[in-house]
């Protein structure tokens, strides 16, 4: 967890504790790439601002895995935190945080950003991003 260093670990330990399908090695969640490890670190921050428990946490994430599951997701966990980004954006909309149209408008400014970002670099979102062209 080196690379994942800005995660507690006491709130990683709790995650893990209540949510068994975390992949996990002895030494806490494991991820394959900087931005699960990202998601994961945003669904702490959203906890630790007591947004959600862990059980509600854990039943929309099973319902985002069933939904996408019956769409035809192979389910073999190399989308695992795809899940994990779908829940906190179900939860943060139905919680009054954010709107749908929120989500969706940094979802295009994120598809925008990316279309102009070198394979390989971090996307940066920018003000214009959010502008319609």
């Amino acid at each position: 967890m080196s690379e994942n260093s800005f995660i507690q670990p006491g709130a990683a330990r709790r995650a893990t504790e209540t949510i068994p399908s975390i992949p996990r090695d002895a030494n806490g969640p494991i991820f394959r790439e900087p931005w699960e490890a990202h998601a994961f670190a945003m669904a702490i921050a959203l906890y630790d601002r007591r947004l959600f428990t862990w059980s509600e946490w854990a039943a929309r994430l099973g319902e985002e895995i069933k939904k996408a599951q019956a769409a035809g997701d192979p389910d073999t966990g190399e989308t695992y935190y795809r899940h994990w980004l779908a829940t906190r954006e179900r939860i943060v909309a139905e919680k009054g945080v954010t709107t749908p149209q929120a989500l969706a408008q940094h979802h295009d400014a994120r598809d925008r950003r990316a279309q102009r970002t070198p394979h390989g670099e971090p996307i940066e979102l920018k003000t214009e991003d959010f502008r319609r062209s």
